[in-house]
């Protein structure tokens, strides 16, 4: 690994940390949680080469993205010590590829202000059972169909239907999202690592994949449109 890289292929701490644009404090704290590999010695200064710097820019990014560092551990602790930059790059870009803007936790006055009005017990039942919050350790967890879910608390539709449409709504989206997963891993990523690779194809295909989630996500939403149309017609036909 490191210990055959040459001097302009390693970084001391300090570097390590400026170009992932994290502190070293927190760098070396990343290390102590088994997250990044330990450094090379040669005498007393302690080295990092670009596997490191792979790891600890997955870290970060699987951060930016809400995963926690507990879940971020299991998952690192699974993947080969030998694995290269390129590898690592393709599991970052697997991860990421689907998930959105970070989720934060809120006390339910911020979960308010975001909602735009005061939540009851009832309110905060509903909008968890369609899908717009989730429960939190401290918390709640603000999910992007807040609005919608809002919106349908001032309107008149009877709470087990609300029920029965978010788990509707789960269980195709999370078949959904298994298969167009295998398909993205068997159909783009597998013949990608048959050949070899430089980190700059890596990256490249961080930024595919990156694309083919948003492209993905409005095929989706068009997709549905088109099957309710048909829905629609085939209802209007038998009428």
């Amino acid at each position: 690994m490191s210990e055959h890289l040459g001097r302009d292929q390693l970084l001391t701490v300090d570097e390590l940390a400026a170009v992932t644009g994290t502190t070293v404090r927190t760098t070396r704290y990343y290390a102590s949680l088994g997250l990044v590999p330990p450094p090379v010695r040669r005498g007393r200064v302690a080295y990092y080469g670009p596997v490191h710097r792979a790891r600890l820019d997955m870290v970060r990014a699987l951060q930016d993205h809400g995963f926690t560092l507990q879940a971020i551990e299991r998952f690192l602790t699974g993947l080969p010590s030998e694995a290269t930059v390129e590898e690592l790059a393709l599991q970052r870009a697997m991860l990421t590829s689907w998930t959105g803007q970070p989720a934060v936790e809120l006390v339910l006055e911020e979960l308010e202000e975001r909602a735009g009005r005061r939540l009851d017990a009832h309110d905060l039942r509903m909008l968890e059972k369609v899908g717009s919050i989730e429960r939190g350790a401290t918390g709640y967890v603000a999910l992007p169909s807040l609005a919608v879910g809002v919106e349908l608390l001032d309107m008149d539709v009877p709470e087990d239907a609300v029920e029965a449409a978010g788990q509707a709504i789960r269980r195709h989206m999370g078949a959904l999202a298994d298969e167009l997963t295998d398909v993205l891993r068997e159909g783009v990523l597998a013949p990608y690592r048959r050949e070899p690779h430089s980190p700059e194809d890596a990256a490249r295909l961080e930024h595919t994949m990156s694309r083919l989630r948003q492209l993905t996500l409005e095929a989706v939403v068009t997709g549905f449109q088109r099957a309710a149309n048909a829905v629609i017609a085939r209802s209007l036909r038998q009428g």
